[in-house]
């Protein structure tokens, strides 16, 4: 699997209510879907299927929120705890939470998760000052590096490539540790050199990052980062095309994962279903929400990117549908 991203203008104005007034119903069930940072396509997947299953609330009975969080990890963690119910995860985080490996060995296996459908490519990207003299991953040494903030995908990801480099945090001048919404800025203030993003594109925070100073989108290839990406299945090759970011006309080598909806077995069949139903009955709607969703394919999103078992929900609704 190779995906590249479409370019296109990106309007950081979403406007609309993820909370839709609805009648009252006698059984309300409301579920909270965990995203990201409010600049990045996670909150955005959030707010467009909230948005798509508050319309129906009247008829279904559930009302939806999709509060910002701090990622992939954290949304893992929360659906785990019963704080939420559905969350977006890189498709690297939903493998080794349900393995309980890695950066989940310590809070063990998670079998009770599972897959609802997969969404856009993301692929690391990396984003330095240009008078930071950086163009390719290994320069980052020595640097001041924003490595990405616990819990989150792109801090997972690091640590897979800072290990495949041999890197520890003592190899970079100054290894912060800010949230998505915070780096952008710290780049433009020169508080840091470099920072990361997994995400898909166009990314408000990148952009916002590529217009307040000269900067350069970092290529992230070579013989190490073959390595990681034949060793596991949800990895693969990207290339993040040129013009999409001023300063940067040229495609970008890098690799990525895929974005992909989860939930646990503790939510409701008919919740999850009706969830599904609610983003594919009206999916050219959801399409349009956001850039990165453009090329989105129905038969895709079941099956790639989903090394873990389907929740009864989405396999009801896929069935219903002829797909499976």
């Amino acid at each position: 699997m190779k995906f590249k991203a479409l370019p296109y203008i990106f309007s950081a104005a979403l406007g609309y209510a993820a909370v839709a007034a609805t009648p009252a119903v006698a059984q309300q069930n409301f579920i909270t879907i965990g995203t990201g940072g409010q600049t990045g396509v996670y909150y955005v997947v959030g707010q467009s299927m909230c948005r798509l299953v508050n319309r129906n609330t009247n008829e279904h009975g559930i009302r939806c929120n999709a509060p910002s969080s701090g990622g992939s990890v954290a949304n893992v963690n929360a659906i785990r705890g019963g704080e939420m119910d559905m969350g977006v995860v890189q498709s690297d985080i939903q493998y080794k939470a349900y393995e309980g490996i890695e950066n989940f060995a310590d809070t063990g296996e998670f079998k009770e998760m599972r897959a609802v459908f997969a969404l856009h490519g993301e692929p690391l990207t990396i984003v330095a000052r240009r008078d930071a003299n950086i163009e390719h991953v290994k320069d980052l040494k020595g640097k001041r590096f924003n490595v990405g903030n616990p819990g989150s995908g792109q801090r997972d990801t690091m640590d897979v490539v800072m290990d495949a480099l041999g890197w520890t945090l003592n190899d970079f001048a100054l290894a912060s540790q800010l949230s998505a919404a915070e780096q952008a800025a710290a780049l433009g203030d020169n508080n840091i050199d470099a920072m990361v993003y997994v995400a898909g594109h166009p990314n408000g925070s990148i952009q916002e990052a590529t217009t307040t100073v000269d900067s350069v989108i970092v290529a992230v290839n070579g013989e190490e980062i073959d390595g990681i990406i034949a060793a596991q299945p949800y990895y693969a090759k990207a290339v993040i095309p040129g013009g999409m970011y001023r300063g940067n006309d040229n495609d970008v080598e890098t690799f990525g994962v895929r974005a992909t909806m989860v939930a646990s077995t503790n939510v409701p069949e008919e919740t999850v279903y009706q969830t599904v139903k609610a983003v594919f009955d009206n999916f050219d709607r959801f399409k349009r929400l956001h850039p990165a969703f453009a090329n989105l394919d129905e038969q895709e999103m079941i099956k790639e990117g989903l090394s873990i078992p389907l929740h009864d929900g989405a396999v009801r609704y896929y069935k219903e549908r002829g797909w499976m």
